[in-house]
């Protein structure tokens, strides 16, 4: 089928759902507590999309040529009985791929479920191995060995398992080598992820990010790496492996080398609203569609309207006057 096209010629392949607001940890880069305290005003249950909703859209979607789609949050591990969800997924005729982002918490306990539901792949995010340092970081009392040990289950189960870490200057960058080390012996990619200034509360400025160039650097002091070449149109990652080895490293280079020019990426939050970068500032919303009488041929076309009018390019102009006063939506809101 003819592919859906923005302004740039980019075309729509990339579907992330993000299935809960709410996270059990408050990472001081994503929703830190003084923000996301215990009088935070989370989405209501009614507010969300249903299962059946969000298996609606996903038709719809993969009848607009969408071929893998990612579950994110908050902490999607976190909505109930969320396998019920991905087994419905699993079934849609002409969807080839369903990945899961977490932060592991639950993993140990929920991967045979996830896995049995047709899940395929995981991406766990942490961000350090040094135990006082993790639950500084997610400000949670959780250590990482609870972590790993989810990776380890899931890996049992056969799913396919990266994990990504943040890198913040002043946080964690002495946390790049046992990271690299660790899970280049257990043969798993890990990603390294630039700092962001996704949302309005991370704190965010460029003097806390290290860059790709910085880490790769670190890295080669210790290993030989050699490229991969991306694997398809849109992949974010800049993909090395270990020489001598199968096992892959990756940097997620949104601050210092942009890949705005070839994101295929569309998003849906919690609550349905649609948005065409992950630093947007407005989104349109898809529930109000989904529960009036609008049929899915409505729906699909106000979908491709969207994007045919996508212009995002946010880490291009990142360092613009009018980029700078732009107000962000929440990492936790929109999914990562």
């Amino acid at each position: 089928m003819k592919k859906i096209m923005d302004k740039f010629g980019r075309p729509m392949e990339d579907l992330r759902i993000s299935v809960i607001d709410r996270c059990n940890f408050r990472c001081t880069y994503c929703m830190p507590r003084e923000i996301f305290g215990k009088d935070f005003v989370f989405l209501p249950r009614e507010a969300l999309l249903s299962f059946e909703e969000i298996e609606r859209l996903a038709q719809i979607f993969v009848a607009l040529g969408i071929r893998k789609i990612r579950l994110t949050g908050g902490e999607p591990l976190l909505r109930k009985d969320l396998p019920v969800l991905i087994e419905k997924l699993a079934k849609i005729n002409g969807l080839e791929d369903i990945g899961l982002t977490t932060n592991g918490t639950l993993l140990a306990v929920k991967a045979d479920a996830l896995k049995e539901a047709g899940l395929k792949r995981i991406n766990v995010s942490l961000d350090a191995l040094d135990e006082q340092l993790f639950k500084q970081i997610n400000d949670s009392g959780v250590g990482p060995e609870r972590i790993l040990k989810g990776i380890e289950k899931a890996r049992e189960t056969g799913l396919q398992v990266k994990v990504n870490m943040v890198v913040k200057k002043g946080m964690n960058e002495q946390e790049i080598l046992p990271m690299a080390t660790y899970f280049k012996d257990l043969g798993i990619t890990l990603r390294f992820i630039e700092f962001m200034d996704v949302g309005q509360t991370n704190g965010w400025d460029y003097s806390k990010v290290i860059t790709k160039k910085e880490i790769y650097h670190k890295l080669s002091e210790h290993f030989e790496l050699e490229p991969v070449p991306s694997a398809y149109l849109g992949e974010v990652a800049k993909r090395y492996r270990y020489k001598g080895t199968n096992t892959e490293v990756g940097f997620i280079t949104s601050v210092s080398e942009s890949f705005c020019s070839s994101c295929t990426r569309i998003r849906i939050a919690a609550d349905g609203k649609l948005y065409t970068c992950l630093f947007a500032e407005k989104g349109y919303d898809l529930r109000e569609l989904l529960r009036s009488e609008k049929t899915n041929e409505d729906i699909k076309n106000a979908i491709v309207r969207i994007w045919n009018q996508r212009s995002d390019r946010y880490s291009d102009e990142r360092t613009m006057e009018t980029a700078k006063h732009k107000k962000k939506i929440e990492m936790s809101y929109i999914g990562g």
